[in-house]
Parts: structure tokens; C-alpha cells; sequence
């Protein structure tokens, strides 16, 4: 018989059987590799625990309470619409990205009551504050 790579075959007893630890009771799996007792030995815990760090983890300073994913409203003053609009002009989110006064139009926008306005708008679409609605009304315009 001629010898050929798929006839060569290892000699006996030069190729170990693998020992395939926690595979229960039949073949040496009792304990799968981590010894007798002991918190080890348990499911359970945590490989940082294991491993010394539980000390380092509880002294690392942690971020409390709660931060909302929902997204701020972008904010639109009363003097930047009294400079941008005209009487009787309707300020909504879109005329806002169009006279660049807000970048996107994915997230609310609000008007705020910082400084004065002059011209009557209408306001649409957009969160007012109190302020805002006030001096808005004064001026002779209207929130919708």
C-alpha cells in the first residue's frame, strides 16, 4: 500500500482525547473545572468580584437621579422675530428655518419673552411662554 496524504495516520496513543469538563456526571464533570466549594465554584458571581475590583467599583463616583432622552426644544427670542418678521407675518417652524433663526425643525421650538417686539405676528405651531403670549397680544398679534 502507497502511502499518500488521506492514508498517513497519527501513531497510537499520540492524540489525547479532549476532557470535556461539565458535562455531567458520566465523564470527570462534576465540578466543570472550578473546584469544590466556595463562592467560585457558584454561578452567579460577578468576574469583577472575582477578581479583587469590588472595592474600586463601590469608591467610583456614580451619575445619580435621572437625565430624559426626550429632546430641548429649541429656543427662538422675541427680539430675533421682531427683527426677521414683518405686521401680519405667520411664524411657524418652517419660516424659522427658512430665515435661519433655527438649524432643524425635527425638535419643538419655543419663543421665549426675552426683549420686545413691535410687529403684530402669528405665531403657530411652536411652544410660547407666558411672557411670550403677553407681549405677543400687546403688540397686536395672536398665538394659535
Amino acid at each position: 500500500m502507497a502511502i499518500s496524504l488521506n492514508t498517513i495516520q497519527a501513531a497510537f496513543g499520540a492524540r489525547k482525547t479532549v476532557q470535556r469538563n461539565g458535562r455531567g456526571l458520566g465523564r470527570k464533570g462534576t465540578t466543570a473545572g472550578r473546584g469544590q466549594k466556595g463562592q467560585t465554584s457558584r454561578s452567579g458571581v460577578g468576574n469583577l468580584k472575582r477578581l479583587g475590583m469590588r472595592k474600586l467599583i463601590l469608591s467610583t463616583p456614580k451619575l445619580r437621579g435621572f437625565r430624559s432622552f426626550a429632546p430641548k426644544a429649541v429656543v427662538v427670542n422675541l427680539t430675533d422675530i421682531g427683527r426677521m418678521y414683518i405686521a401680519g407675518e405667520m411664524v411657524t417652524p418652517k419660516t424659522l428655518l427658512n430665515k435661519s433663526l433655527i438649524t432643524t425643525t425635527k425638535v419643538p421650538v419655543k419663543v421665549l419673552g426675552q426683549g420686545e417686539i413691535a410687529v403684530a405676528v402669528v405665531v403657530k405651531g411652536c411652544l410660547v411662554s407666558e411672557s411670550a403670549v403677553a407681549k405677543i397680544v400687546a403688540a397686536g398679534g395672536k398665538v394659535e
